[in-house]
């Protein structure tokens, strides 16, 4: 992890999301003043779940897996980061320790913006906080079918509904397999390596996908969505 104090990407980075664009010139300065700039490390842990919440962090470059670990130790992933987005957002909502946590999947650029700078600006700016607000229901909805999925589908329902989300998120024009171990993608799903691990085999063998190395190449995506559908 690497702190940098005089490089303003955050800031300029920040004005093409849309709830950036809405803050006035004395707004922004506001982040300028009340941000750090953090470069972590491909493995390095952006937040940590139950650690005191203090930032918000807004990530300006780079990809980001964020998780839950429960009682027995096991983690469950719930999605993928990347630029634009923001990490921790409850803490401007007085929440004071942090919900999951996050690790970056590459070296990754964020800005650490204290909590209270965020806070203050959803209480004066509404349009900003329109913006927040609704990130809020994009990854609520998300975290629901997310929920709905490991609730009600079987396995091979739970590991299409992975592929075809992972599929869709892409880095650099590429999907973001190549970035995930087996485990991970597992951890997606709610099953163990072992079980995903046949799972894709399984795919492969009926021509729905195609395996190589850690990357998964969707072959017939409309059948994955069959898939998913039937859970």
């Amino acid at each position: 992890m690497k702190t940098y104090s005089a490089i303003d990407d955050c800031v300029i980075g920040g004005l093409d999301a849309p709830c950036f664009a809405n803050l006035l010139p004395e707004e922004i300065e506001l982040i300028k003043d009340s941000k750090t700039q953090v470069l972590f490390r491909k493995g390095e842990s952006l937040t940590k779940q139950g650690a005191f919440a203090s930032s918000v962090l807004f990530v300006v470059e780079g990809l980001v897996r964020q998780y839950i670990t429960g009682d027995t130790n096991r983690d469950f992933n719930l999605r993928i980061i990347r630029s634009s987005q923001f990490i921790g957002l409850s803490a401007a909502f007085s929440k004071h320790t942090y919900d999951y946590s996050t690790v970056a999947l590459k070296e990754t650029l964020a800005c650490l913006i204290e909590k209270d700078a965020i806070a203050g600006l959803i209480k004066k700016n509404g349009d900003f906080a329109y913006g927040l607000i609704n990130r809020y229901y994009e990854n609520d909805s998300s975290l629901y079918d997310t929920i709905r999925s490991m609730m009600y589908k079987q396995m091979h329902g739970r590991l299409a509904d992975v592929l075809l989300y992972l599929d869709s998120i892409k880095y650099n024009n590429e999907p973001v397999f190549s970035y995930l171990s087996r485990k991970e993608v597992a951890d997606f799903a709610g099953l163990s390596t072992e079980s995903t691990v046949k799972l894709l085999k399984g795919f492969e063998k009926d021509g729905l996908i195609r395996l190589v190395d850690k990357n998964i190449e969707l072959l017939k995506k409309d059948a994955l969505v069959d898939i998913s559908r039937r859970g």
